[in-house]
């Protein structure tokens, strides 16, 4: 028996509504839920680009960041992010450092599908090598970060809407991203400080 993955309802102050099932959630009408995104660096400061898996309900087949993913209820959004790569893309890491805390967007396809999200963003540190779930990842690479902030920012990369709004507030953060420094977790949304 399979349990239906639920995620973490917020209104527009960040505070915990209830939750909703996954399945539910992402249509004309999503309302604004937790989320997370995730930027994995290898030690040469390249970062690691995913292609969504073109059976994806939102933005398939489009080039984005390492990973993104939704908190179940009572888990610590650092947590997820460090489960959904290792499922996602076999990567076995130790932590996860909070970059962006309130970064929240909404984005609408051309189909007129929502993402509506309170989505931190998280970097991370890897020296393994990705090996993508294809059930959600259709290609993976690396790419030097200065290059890709450039690619994005100039609108020379085709990528996600979260992503090209992302990459801008992390390159404010300095050009270096192994010495970003973390934000406190108590900058975290309420419904993500557990």
């Amino acid at each position: 028996m399979t349990i239906e993955e639920h995620v973490v309802l917020v209104d527009r102050d960040g505070h915990a509504l209830g939750t909703a099932p996954k399945t539910s959630v992402h249509g004309r009408e999503t309302p604004l839920h937790l989320a997370f995104s995730s930027y994995v660096f290898d030690h040469e400061g390249r970062v690691l680009l995913t292609k969504r898996a073109d059976h994806k309900i939102t933005w398939p087949g489009v080039w984005t960041n390492s990973c993104c993913g939704h908190p179940l209820p009572g888990e610590a959004l650092d947590r997820a992010v460090l489960r959904r790569l290792s499922y996602e893309l076999g990567l076995a890491v130790d932590r996860a450092d909070l970059m962006l805390p309130a970064f929240s967007y909404r984005a609408v396809m051309a189909n007129g599908i929502v993402e509506h999200e309170l989505c931190p963003v998280y970097r991370v540190t890897a020296d393994t090598p990705a090996v993508p779930n294809p059930d959600e990842v259709g290609e993976t690479r690396w790419m030097p970060w200065k290059e890709f902030a450039e690619g994005v920012q100039n609108g020379l990369l085709a990528i996600s809407p979260w992503c090209r709004e992302q990459v801008p507030l992390l390159a404010e953060l300095g050009s270096d991203p192994l010495t970003w420094q973390p934000a406190p977790a108590t900058d975290l949304p309420p419904a993500a400080r557990l």
